[in-house]
């Protein structure tokens, strides 16, 4: 019996939606009840890089490239007026623009409600594909994903979308005035994505009232920046640092991530002294990094907070600034052993309520400027900033199984007066101490005592595979001798 032929055109056509079009159309080889479904599927997603490389064998180029144009033809021929709800369209090299403006027109008329485009027809700005204006006054598009080679902002002041909520631009170029524009006409805008954006002005402002949540990935902005989103809930920023943060409104953030980007030079410039002499060049880094603390002051009101170990160095230059986060309850900080922990004293100091702390690496660079919060460096009021951090549970990953690591554990045990369970998670990626002989079961045994000893509940993280093979390592220890409330395995 044919079960899937038995169900309704209704159901095949949204479980046809699933596929690439290219192989929803194959469908219609099955029977001739197949012939005509694609017609009816709501999802279409053409992407020439199926046509532009065949196997061995298959026509030149320029007719895949004329094939694949004739079969978007057929297929939005072939569905005449039927509504869509999602049309992705990717063309990576010489395709006909009018008939792209075409197929675009179709579903916008249609009633489309997400379009994806990415359209390459060259390699200089000059070469970018340009959106058509007309029908981009759809009252039904959603969501609107804008990629490589498309030129969008010089029709920014002739559409409308009053519906769109998503709006996603990566690597496309942008006049400031004209972004600003654009996003004047998304009165409904709720999700801005920014991936490498090429801004062709120092100075760029992200200005929208509606706006929820922002992300920006990029790797090359260094003029300044300034955000007046008071409705922003949601802030993931991914860049090298501005130039400056003259205006950020975040009144309404609740969760942020920042992952400044920074060079090896940039990093030995902020850790010499301020007046050393360098070029203006260098001491500009200075300056940037130090403007930092205005972002910091803009999203002050965050609940969850998660810092790169780039972030943490950066702010070394901020902590004069830092403001107080009064209302942050969870802190995730990702440290590495060429960063710094020169801002992680004043950091703890400031998040009053703060109830959950995990630390990705405990491993760090090591300077006078440590302060309170490890134990790298001996001090008189040594644990002062822990003393004050109200932190009840502290998660570690990516545990290595050092002496150092240790050492820090133990003084968080002894300084963080409210913690009541810390989980240790192994770390999977490579090499560690764990593996040495023995080294396994002493670090479980020394677990064991601190958790004993102290209030707060201890763990031991191991995935199912690490701890199979690091119990097998050790001919003297015995699985079974294993403290299992203390270590759990994980799937």
């Amino acid at each position: 019996m044919d079960r899937v032929g038995s169900l309704p055109d209704e159901l095949l056509s949204h479980i046809l939606s699933f596929l690439t079009t290219k192989e929803a159309a194959l469908t219609s080889l099955l029977s001739k009840r197949w012939r005509y479904l694609i017609a009816f599927v709501p999802n279409l997603a053409f992407d020439d890089i199926v046509f532009l490389h065949p196997e061995e064998g298959k026509p030149e180029r320029d007719e895949i490239r004329q094939s694949f144009m004739d079969f978007v033809d057929r297929v939005l021929a072939l569905q005449a007026e039927s509504p869509i709800k999602k049309f992705s369209l990717k063309c990576r090299t010489g395709v006909d623009s009018d008939r792209v403006d075409g197929w675009i027109s179709n579903v916008l008329n249609r009633g489309v409600s997400e379009l994806d485009l990415l359209i390459i027809l060259g390699m200089t700005m000059e070469d970018s594909y340009r959106l058509s204006p007309k029908g981009f006054a759809s009252k039904t598009l959603v969501k609107l994903e804008i990629g490589c080679g498309i030129d969008i902002s010089w029709v920014a002041g002739s559409i409308f979308l009053p519906m769109l909520k998503t709006l996603v631009l990566d690597s496309v170029w942008f006049y400031v005035d004209k972004f600003e524009t654009l996003l004047l006409a998304l009165p409904a805008l709720e999700e801005l994505v920014l991936v490498d954006v090429n801004w062709l002005d120092s100075d760029v402002t992200i200005s929208n009232a509606s706006l929820k949540t922002l992300t920006i990935d990029s790797d090359g902005h260094l003029g300044t920046f300034s955000f007046d989103t008071p409705s922003l809930v949601y802030f993931c920023y991914s860049d090298y640092a501005a130039e400056d943060y003259p205006v950020v409104k975040m009144e309404n953030l609740r969760e942020a991530r920042i992952f400044l980007l920074v060079t090896d030079n940039e990093i030995e410039r902020v850790r010499l002294p301020i007046n050393d002499g360098l070029e203006d060049a260098m001491d500009n880094v200075v300056l940037r990094f130090g403007h930092v603390g205005k972002l910091m002051n803009g999203i002050r009101n965050v609940e969850y907070l998660e810092l790169s170990a780039d972030t943490l160095e950066v702010l070394s230059l901020c902590c004069e600034s830092m403001p107080v986060f009064k209302n942050l309850k969870s802190l995730a900080i990702k440290s590495t052993e060429g960063r710094g922990w020169q801002a992680m004293p004043v950091l703890l100091r400031n998040c009053p309520h703060l109830e959950f702390l995990l630390i990705e690496g405990l491993l760090h660079h090591v300077t006078d400027k440590c302060g309170d919060a490890c134990d790298c460096v001996p001090w008189e009021d040594k644990g002062r900033s822990l003393t004050s951090c109200p932190v009840n549970m502290l998660e570690i990953h990516g545990f290595r199984g050092t002496k150092k690591e240790m050492q820090m554990i133990k003084h968080f045990l002894d300084y963080f007066p409210s913690l009541k369970e810390m989980d240790i998670y192994a770390d999977e990626d490579g090499p560690t101490n764990l593996e040495a002989p023995g080294m396994f079961e002493q670090i479980t045994q020394l677990f064991t005592l601190y958790d004993e000893f102290y209030t707060c509940d201890v763990q031991f993280m191991v995935r199912g595979s690490l701890y199979k093979k690091l119990t097998a390592q050790c001919c003297v220890f015995k699985e079974e001798n294993l403290p299992h409330r203390l270590v759990r395995t994980l799937g």
